[in-house]
């Protein structure tokens, strides 16, 4: 499909200060780690693996292409470099999966009398209920 080592060279990394309670050493070590990947400057995918990914990943793209992922989830900033570049590969992975078209098939004849002999039940009920026709 693509070659991992090759992908993870075309990654750009930054690190910032994460958001949230932590006390006096949140304002100074950056442990949020964003994962910066540029589409189309990408040499690792043909056109074909590029363009389904940006239909795939339409919402997450910037007009540019570029695909922006945060984690800020552990106060190690290695963790997070590996949890986002965990992520990153099972999206890349999950959009590449082409899936299967669906063949339609013939409905079946025990389900069709089912439908009808039910439909006749429920008509039936309703001739029921009717004034008897006196004439």
């Amino acid at each position: 499909m693509f070659n991992e080592e090759d992908l993870l060279q075309e990654l750009g990394f930054k690190a910032i200060r994460s958001s949230g309670s932590g006390g006096q050493h949140v304002n100074k070590v950056a442990s949020k780690v964003e994962l910066i990947f540029d589409l189309n400057k990408s040499s690792v995918f043909n056109e074909d693996q590029k363009k389904r990914l940006k239909k795939k990943l339409q919402n997450r793209l910037s007009k540019e292409g570029v695909l922006v992922l945060q984690c800020g989830l552990s106060r190690s900033q290695h963790k997070n470099k590996t949890l986002t570049i965990k992520r990153f590969l099972e999206l890349i992975k999950a959009s590449l999966i082409i899936p299967k078209k669906r063949i339609s098939t013939k409905t079946p004849k025990s389900v069709i009398r089912k439908r009808l002999k039910n439909k006749k039940f429920l008509s039936d009920k309703k001739v029921n209920r009717r004034k008897p026709d006196l004439d």
